[in-house]
């Protein structure tokens, strides 16, 4: 039997050249994919520009490898949220955060959340003073290094202290409830972060490498660099952020994956 070189009419069974509205024959309506020669997709996830987020890791009642496929014009994630639920994780805000589209590029916007919106920085990202970011299990804030108060006292006393060194900018330590851990003031222009020698080291958190990160100055910027680590860093979001293909953030315990359809 030979094979039909255009649409076939339903109607009368002519053949109708693509681009033809209607049938030459019977007249009747020609389908637009027919029209336009368009190919459907099987399903939503073939669509290009279209993104999920996969759970990489979440507590016992979520698991991992849970998937949501973003087709609306914004999503809200949280512990109280409708499209993407995490109702028992306590360190989410009942509103966290918010996926959307600008254009055809997803964002994430922080809407206002307790603990924010982490996402993993791919080689170097800049971060200010003042900014949260977390390595392994541990969440610190980059802080100035405060003024020097070292004259002497009104008698011309001085306070026995120990020498003070060079020291552009400090990283602390927060720890649960919001009170300070450790700090430590960089020497000179750069401190590193790891599990063993380094400035700051947690020798019992495993999810850290042993050199993981550090942070730089470099003129009046500083820069938040990854050591090629295992895990990733984080640094946490101001405002809303571009998302890309193979992106990682945290919200609260869970670690999400972005996958976008090319």
């Amino acid at each position: 039997m030979e094979q039909a070189r255009n649409y076939v009419c339903t109607e009368c069974a002519s053949a109708v050249p693509s681009g033809h509205k209607f049938c030459g024959a019977c007249g009747a309506g020609v389908p637009i994919e027919a029209q336009t020669l368009e190919t459907k997709f099987f399903g939503a996830l073939q669509m290009p520009g279209k993104a999920r987020l996969i759970v990489v890791r979440g507590d016992e009642a979520m698991g991992e490898g849970l998937s949501y496929l973003l087709q609306a014009t914004e999503h809200i994630a949280g512990r109280e949220a409708d499209q993407i639920p995490f109702p028992s994780d306590t360190w989410l805000s009942p509103r966290h955060a918010n996926f959307l589209y600008r254009g055809e590029k997803l964002v994430v916007r922080d809407e206002g959340s307790l603990n924010g919106v982490y996402i993993r920085v791919r080689g170097a990202a800049p971060i200010k003073v003042g900014g949260h970011f977390l390595c392994g299990q541990q969440v610190f804030r980059v802080d100035a290094t405060p003024k020097d108060t070292s004259g002497p006292e009104a008698d011309q006393t001085y306070f026995y202290s120990s020498p003070r060194r060079p020291s552009a900018f400090r990283v602390t330590q927060i720890l649960e409830g919001g009170m300070d851990g450790i700090v430590c003031c960089a020497h000179e222009h750069t401190l590193q972060i790891g599990r063993e020698e380094c400035d700051i080291n947690f020798p019992d958190d495993f999810y850290m490498s042993p050199k993981h990160a550090r942070v730089e100055m470099s003129g009046e910027s500083l820069e938040l660099i990854d050591e090629s680590s295992q895990n990733g860093t984080y640094v946490r979001i101001r405002g809303e952020r571009e998302l890309s293909h193979g992106d990682y953030l945290f919200l609260g315990r869970n670690l999400l994956r972005v996958e976008v359809t090319a």
